[in-house]
């Protein structure tokens, strides 16, 4: 009888034992709280929640862009590049197509491997036209259609922190940094 009683407190108690703690919640002023899919580079689903932890570095972009959209990853990479092997270590990159009709998963790991993107720090990725309308919003990125399938947008790359709050941002796309946003990103690093 004693046994019974010892198995049936075991089975009662231990599941909970080992049952996963929730994680906590988001900050009410988090981008990554935005609902919706996001598809990688490499095929892989995900939502912007999964990202929390690091800081990160998030800009909005199209792949055929001929113009602006070259000069954001650039500056993206002037900053990485800028940054100690430990600093890089700690930071993530994402960019959202502003195209998710066109920017397919294989056209966005073909523009990660052109550019040399370390991809296992930088996501390209796509997700579907009202999340991609709320993602610029909350980013702060202006952009509109062209009747020849184009984009006009505005360029900027915003710093999150790990939990998705938005620390800082910059407009000043060159391979040279922008020297107060580099400095804000070193310190979100620490």
């Amino acid at each position: 009888m004693y046994r019974i009683a010892l198995l049936f407190v075991f089975l009662l108690v231990m599941p909970a034992a080992f049952a996963s703690t929730p994680a906590t919640p988001l900050p009410g002023d988090s981008v990554l709280q935005l609902p919706g899919a996001f598809t990688a580079q490499d095929g892989k689903a995900f939502k912007l929640a999964d990202r929390r932890g690091h800081p990160q570095l998030v800009t909005m972009f199209y792949s055929s862009c001929q113009y602006m959209c070259p000069l954001i990853v650039t500056a993206g990479l002037g900053v990485d590049k800028s940054l100690t092997a430990n600093e890089r270590a700690k930071l993530r990159v994402l960019m959202i197509s502003l195209d998710p009709g066109r920017d397919s998963p294989p056209v966005l790991s073909a523009l990660a491997k052109k550019r040399n993107l370390d991809t296992a720090r930088w996501t390209l990725a796509r997700t579907d036209e009202a999340t991609v309308r709320k993602s610029a919003a909350l980013l702060g990125v202006r952009y509109r259609r062209l009747e020849d399938g184009e984009f006009n947008h505005s360029s900027a790359w915003v710093l999150l922190d790990g939990q998705g709050r938005i620390l800082a941002r910059t407009e000043k796309m060159t391979a040279v940094p922008d020297p107060e946003f580099l400095a804000k990103v070193r310190l979100a690093l620490k």
